[in-house]
């Protein structure tokens, strides 16, 4: 492996061919894992709003449900995002983190009130809280070898595979008279394999570290300031963003029908993994530049997904999932490209603490909101949007000066 001419610029490595091939492969497999554990809990959270309704829960409860899941769930990352920087076990964070996510789904089968279905949904959240920065470091590692984008995009676009056949699945229990309770049940089966999997995949790949050889050089002196604009510009992009929990509560209030609204969420999904694809391609080539593709296509969300014609309220999903591929891929990117190898689980869970805080406060606002009428909504998640412009430009300048001085290093 000759010396990389850029210290923090891992697609500049002159690396072999079998080195690009294993990394590659853990990249799929680790897709797979993703793949199964999507169809597992994406499958209970197209439905999850619905069925928090059936229980007995407000459309308030069910904004602030969502959005506290997404805080713990997020927040939490920080902490496990810290632990995997300095203990480095990766397939035993990996191993506890899948297993509470994912057993949590089938439990709500057997959940009697909203407030139990709450705590799963909790629990649930804070097992993929454990192991989503274990999971983006080791991608990271693999991804540098084949480019940051297109390795975050191939596991984004596995991931919503499984997103995409998950609410299919419910849906198919719905048509055949099963209801909400077998639907989770159901659901325990993919849990099962996704589990099995990553027992596999961390036997084939015990030391994924070692895919990626790279020294701290300037980052802690000229890279803070980036990260304080980058985190910034997400907070606010992500704080005008609709929980989809909220959407579905729409959907069922303005008529749709049952089976209807996790086929919708099927579709957003697979637009997440279109949009992922391409995203991923071009921001190898613009880098963080492409991320204010997020806030306009966020700005149109709401107005969208909360409208009284079912037309307009339809479309909204093909939105929501384009801005989703762009948080998976681009912002867990944007994240590679910036920091070291040893610093990349503190900034996952960061970045993934912004985004829960951003989640909780503004999916509880919306879901206030909602009782006030139309464009109370409107006004809240465009003004959060455009509040996300100036710290964009303010990230794309510091992050200009950032490459000049790496450069200047190399």
């Amino acid at each position: 492996m000759r010396k990389p001419s850029k210290p923090f610029s891992p697609t500049t490595f002159g690396l072999s061919s079998e080195l690009r091939r294993q990394a590659l492969r853990l990249i799929l497999l680790l897709g797979l894992v993703s793949l199964l554990a999507d169809v597992t809990y994406e499958g209970a959270r197209s439905v999850v709003g619905p069925y928090l309704a059936i229980l007995g829960a407000s459309a308030f409860a069910i904004g602030f449900v969502s959005g506290f899941s997404e805080l713990l769930g997020y927040v939490f990352r920080l902490a496990s995002g810290s632990l995997v920087d300095r203990f480095r076990k990766y397939w035993s964070m990996l191993f506890l983190g899948y297993f509470i996510n994912l057993v949590s789904v089938p439990l709500l089968a057997l959940a009697g009130r909203w407030e139990v279905a709450a705590l799963l949904v909790f629990a649930e959240r804070l097992g993929k809280a454990i192991r989503t920065p274990v999971r983006d470091v080791v991608l990271s590692y693999a991804s540098s070898n084949i480019g940051l984008g297109k390795g975050y995009a191939l596991h984004e676009a596995l991931d919503q595979l499984g997103a995409i056949l998950g609410p299919f699945i419910v849906a198919a229990v719905f048509l055949f008279g099963g209801g909400y309770r077998k639907g989770f049940a159901v659901l325990a089966v993919p849990a099962a394999l996704a589990l099995i999997t990553l027992s596999l995949v961390a036997r084939a790949h015990p030391k994924p570290e070692r895919m990626e050889k790279v020294s701290d050089g300037v980052y802690v002196a000229e890279g803070a300031g980036v990260v304080k604009a980058y985190l910034l510009f997400v907070g606010f992009s992500v704080a005008g963003f609709a929980p989809y929990q909220l959407i579905a509560y729409h959907m069922s209030a303005s008529g749709f029908a049952d089976a209807t609204i996790p086929l919708l969420f099927s579709l957003a999904m697979g637009v997440d993994a279109l949009a992922a694809l391409v995203v991923g391609r071009y921001f190898d080539r613009f880098g963080l530049s492409l991320l204010v593709a997020i806030p306009i296509f966020t700005a149109f969300v709401t107005p969208l997904a909360f409208a009284e014609k079912q037309l307009l309220i339809a479309f909204a999903p093909i939105l929501w999932g384009a801005v989703m591929g762009m948080h998976e891929t681009i912002l867990r990117a944007g994240v590679a490209k910036i920091l070291p190898p040893t610093k990349r689980g503190i900034g996952f869970g960061a970045l993934n603490a912004v985004l829960g805080i951003s989640w909780f406060f503004g999916g509880s606002a919306l879901g206030w909101l909602y009782g006030l009428g139309y464009w109370y909504l409107v006004a809240f998640s465009v003004a959060l949007e455009l509040c996300s412009i100036p710290p964009f430009i303010l990230l794309i300048r510091r992050m200009k000066r950032y490459q000049a001085k790496v450069n200047q290093s190399a």
